[in-house]
């Protein structure tokens, strides 16, 4: 049966009504959290909330499409501070820091992907076997302390703006909209969608699933470089540990964003939603004067919507 025979799916009516329900979520959560304290609807307070949900919408956005393929992705975080360690230790130039470190990310998603696809790695065992090897490389190659400049160029793509707009959400949304073509309306977004729900069904359509799985690696690899890069220049310093939890912070973003970890479904739009959510409750604890540690509280709870997000798309 040829390929040419199917249509790209297009977005649900149920996936549009839980992208509704998101934003009335996070309606709710900016009312309630500006009741508490009117500081957090300032101007730059939000466009605070907005730059730090970039480095983990890029992340959420390849975390996405890795779940859509049946497969999860635990190496981002340990992705995200190897590669800015790696890149700031060999350039104090914006343009070849950010040619090298997304190269790298390139290349440590397509290590994954030839695990999974080509030596038949469980996802879980080859991303986590990835994200200790590459905490060994960072650790050896900085012997604990990370060195290296921040150029002004990387600090602006973080935290510059360009008419008003942060500079680093202008990327996001470039990014957000090449993914939603891809996803929505390219042949690969349909044979991505056609091999998550049915992997034997994409084999017998001559798709080729191998080059699919080492192809959503390998952006998921590039992304979480660059939502890497994005961090330290927003931070503006470079450690060992850049990006930390953001390996379940994505997983939580991308499956309440609407991704099944069944495979076979996941929105753009949902998982900008999403990790717009959690980055705002992240701030909510912050602002309203609560313990930090109340954040991984509200980790834990993300985590437990999203499982339960998730049975209500198996049933």
């Amino acid at each position: 049966m040829r390929a040419g025979l199917f249509t790209a799916p297009t977005v649900s009516a149920a996936q549009r009504r839980e992208q509704v329900t998101l934003l009335v979520f996070l309606i709710v959560v900016w009312g309630a959290t500006a009741a508490l304290s009117p500081r957090f609807l300032s101007v730059s307070n939000l466009r605070d909330i907005l730059i730090q949900a970039a480095p983990l919408g890029f992340v959420a956005l390849g975390q996405m499409l890795v779940i859509i393929a049946r497969g999860l992705d635990l190496s981002v975080a340990s992705m995200m501070a190897t590669v800015a360690v790696l890149t700031l230790g060999l350039a104090d130039n914006a343009q070849m820091i950010i040619v090298i470190g997304l190269s790298a990310g390139l290349a440590f998603g397509a290590v994954n992907g030839y695990l999974v696809a080509y030596r038949h790695v469980t996802p879980f065992l080859a991303t986590l076997a990835s994200m200790i090897v590459l905490q060994g490389i960072r650790f050896a190659y900085t012997k604990g302390a990370p060195s290296g400049s921040l150029p002004e160029a990387l600090r602006h793509l973080a935290t510059g703006s360009i008419g008003g707009v942060p500079v680093a959400i202008i990327v996001l949304l470039a990014v957000a909209a090449a993914a939603h073509y891809l996803l929505e309306h390219s042949r690969f977004g349909m044979q991505l969608k056609l091999f998550g729900d049915n992997p034997r069904a994409a084999h017998r359509c001559g798709y080729h699933n191998r080059r699919l799985l080492l192809a959503v690696y390998c952006l998921s690899g590039l992304l979480a470089a660059l939502g890497g890069l994005t961090l330290v220049g927003y931070v503006g310093i470079v450690d060992n540990w850049t990006g930390r939890g953001y390996e379940l912070d994505s997983i939580a973003a991308a499956v309440i964003g609407g991704a099944a970890l069944s495979g076979g479904k996941g929105t753009v739009v949902g998982v900008l939603l999403a990790t717009l959510l959690l980055i705002s409750l992240f701030n909510m604890v912050v602002i309203i004067g609560l313990a930090i540690e109340f954040q991984l509280v509200i980790k834990g709870l993300l985590i437990v919507l999203a499982a339960a997000v998730y049975r209500r798309h198996l049933r």
